[in-house]
């Protein structure tokens, strides 16, 4: 995420945890949750039209199958970022425990490399859990990986990079937007990211469709019988 956005989320949030009740937090994270909801709701229908097929579940079952995806995405989020910090901790011990600088130094790369690992794999099961339960397909097929999935992942992580390079170097958005510029940047990081998701999801159809042309395309005549 650019750090002008995460700025606003992290301003938000301690705004929030600072001057928050028992009440105030479980309401807020019911809003949340219904809320995010919302957006999944989108991504259904979107990829709906991606895989051609018709919205055949109740507006009941449907907004409670986006709350639950919604659910189980804030719990892969969690374990995302929980393995990405835990990494940066357990760098910063090893970096201060051991003497040797070079082995101190391999066993830093080596702790960060497994939390990206992790993270990565987190991210990979959030790309899995949208597109087997988003779509309203009657025959689902449950990929840990799909090549959709591999493309709109890589895609996610260069487009946050490159837009946070541009940000960088060339960030007006305080200039045109004044005080809503972190808002914009935010907004603008989350088309980003459903335009990745998509793309995964545009790929995966596109294969699934060849595939299911080819079974019934490559389908030998059965053999006539003999006396």
């Amino acid at each position: 995420m650019p750090m002008e956005a995460l700025g606003s989320v992290t301003k938000i949030f301690r705004e929030t945890t600072e001057a928050s009740g028992s009440g105030k937090i479980t309401f807020g994270l019911i809003a949340t949750i219904w809320s995010a909801s919302v957006g999944i709701s989108a991504i259904q229908d979107t990829l709906n039209a991606v895989y051609k097929v018709q919205e055949t579940r109740s507006y009941i079952k449907a907004r409670l199958s986006a709350i639950a995806v919604t659910i189980i995405l804030t719990a892969l989020g969690t374990l995302c970022l929980a393995s990405m910090l835990g990494a940066d901790f357990f760098a910063a011990v090893a970096h201060h425990r051991i003497q040797d600088r070079f082995l101190a130094l391999g066993a830093v790369i080596a702790i960060r490399v497994i939390g990206w690992t992790i993270a990565i794999v987190f991210l990979s099961l959030s790309f899995a859990v949208i597109y087997y339960w988003a779509p309203a397909v009657k025959k689902r097929r449950w990929h840990w990986l799909t090549v959709g999935a591999a493309v709109g992942i890589a895609g996610w992580l260069l487009a946050s990079l490159g837009l946070r390079i541009y940000l960088h170097f060339f960030n007006n958005y305080s200039v045109t937007y004044g005080s809503l510029g972190a808002v914009i940047i935010l907004l603008t990081w989350f088309y980003i990211t459903g335009l990745m998701i998509l793309l995964g999801a545009e790929i995966n159809s596109e294969i699934e469709a060849a595939a299911a042309e080819k079974r019934l395309t490559g389908k030998t005549p059965p053999r006539a019988a003999t006396a």
